[in-house]
């Protein structure tokens, strides 16, 4: 039932928005089969062997996975974007050491890095990570437990071990719901937030006795009752749900419950429908199954450019194939070999050779991404004017047809997709807020006693376009000072966090308190804004346009009073997250990459910046999309350099061309500000 749900999930079944809750139950199944065997191996020998434990895993788990990682690799060779080798590659070698959860962990909260972030063919290895860690971890407290009854005289050791679990448990469970309501994305994938879970499995062991000895009835019940908690959650969870914290709760006792009225409840109980034969058909091949699916739905997704529901099911139950040859003829020959089971040391060491060949086949994936990156031709410093080839006039634009090629690219998409960050010195100076934490981070550039001085707050959006401002700021004697957040605009309003959840992103709330008093405080001459987010929470805590206008409104009045002049710098409209993937691959037609220029007109984050501007003329809004979308349809590049850096971001390169359009649109309003090109 797990790996169906996954399966299902993952190919994209709408009535099933939490599949994602099959990883789990699978937590509570390993954890309740693995203590299991250990209490076994306790009952009959009294002890532990840590070797027979881990060789056991070994030839049970690295075969399989290895064999699916190397095909994997070969597949990435073949049919995925040269660009996303280089990070594969390292995920498929981090897999392969199974920790690759934590690999995922820090991808996932680096706001930057997420750009160009493709979905990862071995991002399913994150579950068999936690797990491997898990069982790393549990025998050494099981022996621990033991060492301890011996201490104390006792003949049963359970006594000991449920404080032991206790010990585990309990802390991962409120880590989790602290986690997840802190950092969402990295509480997913990290161990210690779903420890709990496998614990909660393993406690089911421990009881194993007691709990098959419940009367029929009740055993029944709640066999029936968990096996509904499960449904429940596959049917209701969605992608917005914060997880796992304590909503994980529910598939979690729902497993538990299920597997403890197992033996009590016989055939009245979920086994009547679990227990029948094609349930065991695919019970038998999940491991199988859990470990193909993912990378042939992710591969069959980049080689067609994304999969419809029909596709994906039809990739989805493909993956039986392979799954069942694996089964058959490494899985099972390996698992029940009479010379490895008798032999611990062979088991290890096949299941190390196995790793090695894992970790191999990542590596040389990112080796033929380093060597396609040596081989894109390299220009040096070539001549590369960007925005600077254009009129900075206003009314120019469109000046003609999309460029469909340049001799050169810089920087080259190919080096972009590969982790090249073309980003704002923020990220290297380390005063880019992420989107945890609420401590206001500032850098000073330019002239740090001069004169004037120009703050620039936001969210990325406003971020991207330090490079152009540090040209001015150099040759106009300004000082310079930045303060951004991802993800948080610039307003007095309830901020909504950006994972699609419609809940109150309070660091940024709080970010915007704290920076609005320090603005107050320290009047600068000139306060440039500008955002992504078009919405905010109202006061009945519904999304709306108009409380996003009044915050906005009452931040820049606030400034206003303080004798300081606010710029509104218009956002630019979202090309597509696979805009540099397109500008990679077709740089022979790079028409095919454009995009119209009306989605300027319609973007949610310039309506509401100019729906809020209305009827504050103290105000002023200037607008440089002309500067980034110069042609009948919006480029890709021009003037040979790369526009796009990922997402909507424009990247650093570009924007630093924009200067003299900077400087025109300032000017423009009244704010001095000279552009020479001699600079």
């Amino acid at each position: 039932m797990a790996v169906g749900l996954v399966l299902l999930y993952h190919a994209g079944l709408p009535f099933l928005p939490g599949g994602f809750v099959g990883v789990d139950v699978f937590f509570v199944i390993s954890g309740f089969l693995i203590t299991g065997q250990l209490m076994t191996e306790i009952e009959r020998t009294g002890r532990i062997s840590l070797l027979g434990f881990y060789a056991r895993r070994a030839k049970r788990i690295l075969p399989a996975a290895t064999v699916v990682l190397a095909a994997t690799a070969v597949a990435v060779r073949l049919f995925v974007p040269r660009g996303q080798w280089q990070e594969i590659g390292g995920d498929i070698a981090a897999a392969a050491i199974y920790v690759v959860n934590w690999r995922f962990a820090d991808r996932a909260v680096d706001y930057l890095a997420a750009d160009n972030a493709a979905t990862s063919p071995v991002q399913h290895f994150w579950s068999l990570a936690v797990e491997e860690q898990f069982y790393l971890l549990w025998p050494l407290l099981i022996i621990l437990a033991l060492l301890a009854a011996r201490r104390l005289r006792r003949t049963n050791v359970r006594p000991v071990l449920w404080v032991g679990l206790a010990v585990l448990a309990v802390p991962s469970f409120v880590w989790s719901i602290v986690e997840t309501a802190h950092s969402p994305e990295r509480a997913f994938f990290v161990s210690t937030t779903r420890l709990w879970e496998l614990a909660v499995g393993a406690g089911i062991a421990l009881a194993a006795t007691g709990v098959a000895r419940m009367p029929r009835a009740l055993a029944v019940l709640l066999g029936w009752l968990g096996l509904a908690a499960i449904v429940a959650a596959a049917l209701l969870v969605t992608k917005g749900t914060a997880w796992p914290g304590y909503a994980a709760a529910l598939p979690t006792v729902g497993a538990a419950a299920v597997i403890a009225a197992g033996v009590a409840a016989g055939s009245r109980g979920p086994v009547l429908v679990l227990g029948t034969r094609p349930f065991r058909w695919v019970g038998d091949l999940s491991y199988s199954l859990y470990l193909w699916h993912w990378p042939m739905l992710i591969v069959a997704g980049a080689y067609w450019d994304g999969l419809s529901v029909k596709r994906g099911l039809v990739v989805a139950l493909a993956s039986v194939v392979p799954a069942w040859l694996t089964f058959r003829l490494v899985e099972n020959p390996l698992r029940y070999s009479r010379a490895i089971s008798t032999s611990p040391r062979l088991a290890l060491s096949l299941g190390g050779n196995f790793t090695m060949a894992g970790i191999c086949a990542g590596l040389a994936l990112v080796l033929m991404a380093a060597w396609a990156a040596a081989a894109t031709p390299s220009r040096g410093s070539q001549y590369a004017p960007g925005a600077a080839l254009l009129s900075t006039a206003p009314g120019t634009a469109p000046i003609g047809p999309v460029p469909e090629r340049f001799d050169f690219i810089s920087p080259d998409p190919l080096k972009i997709r590969q982790g090249f960050m073309d980003v704002p010195d923020t990220n290297r100076d380390k005063c880019f807020q992420q989107v945890v934490g609420s401590e206001v981070l500032s850098c000073t550039y330019g002239n740090p006693d001069g004169a004037t001085t120009v703050a620039l707050v936001g969210d990325s959006k406003m971020d991207q376009w330090l490079p152009a401002f540090q040209v001015l700021a150099a040759q106009n004697d300004w000082k310079l000072v930045i303060t951004a957040k991802a993800g948080c605009a610039f307003t007095s309003a309830k901020v909504l966090k950006g994972d699609g959840s419609n809940k109150p992103y309070t660091d940024c709330i709080e970010w915007n308190r704290t920076l609005l008093r320090r603005l107050a405080e320290q009047r600068p001459d000139y306060v440039v804004t500008s955002q992504s987010a078009g919405s905010a929470l109202d006061a009945a805590g519904k999304v709306s346009v108009d409380a996003m206008v009044a915050g906005m409104r009452s931040s820049w009045k606030t400034l206003d009073s303080a004798g300081v002049q606010v710029v509104v710098l218009a956002n630019n409209p979202h090309p597509g997250p696979a805009i540099v993937a397109c500008a990679d691959k077709n740089r022979k037609h790079l028409s095919a990459c454009a995009f119209d220029r009306k989605l300027h007109d319609r973007d949610p984050g310039l309506v509401t910046q100019r729906k809020a501007v209305v009827g504050m003329p103290q105000v002023k809004m200037i607008d440089l999309f002309d500067a980034v979308c110069p042609t009948d349809r919006c480029p890709v590049a021009f003037g040979n350099v790369l526009i796009y850096r990922g997402g909507s971001h424009i990247g650093a390169a570009y924007v630093r061309t924009t200067a003299p359009h900077l400087a025109r649109a300032l000017s423009d309003i009244g704010v001095p500000a000279r552009f020479s090109p001699s600079n």
